[in-house]
C-alpha cells in the first residue's frame, strides 16, 4: 500500500472536448505492485478507487485494512479497498493531467501529476508545494 499517493493519477480519454491520444481510463497498478486503482471519468474529470491491495488485512487486527491515518477522526475507519485516492484529474497538455492524490501512507492529499506514455503505462507523481515531486511508474492491469 506504499506509495499509494503516486498510484493514484492515470488518464482519460476525451476530457473537456480535447482529443487525448492514450487513455488513462481502467485499472493501474502501482510502481511497487501494492495497489491497483480503478481511474475513470467523474463528471467531466478523472477519479480513482481503489479496487485491490496485495496486503488487504491489517496484519495487526487481522481485519481488512482502513484509512487508519486519516487525520479526520471520523474517517479513520474507512476500508481501504473502495476509498477514492484519486481526485479532479483535469487536461494539463497532451496525455497529461492535472489534480490531487490522497496518501493514505500518511494521511496527506497532495497536487498529483500523471502522464500516460502509451497504452500500457504512465507515469504519476504526488508533490508537495508543487516543487518537491515523486513518482512511480504504473502499468495497465488486465483486472
Amino acid at each position: 500500500m506504499k506509495k499509494l499517493i503516486y498510484a493514484a493519477a492515470f488518464g482519460l480519454s476525451m476530457l473537456s472536448g480535447a482529443a487525448m491520444a492514450a487513455n488513462p481510463e481502467g485499472i493501474w497498478l502501482s510502481g511497487d505492485g501494492g495497489t491497483k486503482v480503478h481511474i475513470s471519468n467523474c463528471g467531466g474529470k478523472l477519479c480513482g478507487k481503489v479496487v485491490w491491495l496485495q496486503e488487504p488485512i491489517d496484519k495487526k487486527t487481522g481485519k481488512p485494512k482502513t484509512d487508519e491515518l486519516n487525520p479526520d477522526p471520523a474517517k479513520q475507519s474507512r476500508p481501504m479497498i473502495g476509498l477514492q485516492v484519486v481526485h479532479g484529474l483535469s487536461p494539463n497538455g497532451p496525455n497529461k493531467w492535472s489534480g490531487q492524490i490522497y496518501n493514505a501512507d500518511d494521511g496527506k492529499t497532495y497536487s498529483a501529476n500523471m502522464e500516460v506514455k502509451d497504452e500500457s503505462t504512465a507515469h504519476v507523481e504526488g508533490c508537495v508545494l508543487g516543487i518537491l515531486c515523486k513518482g512511480q511508474t504504473w502499468k495497465r492491469a488486465s483486472n
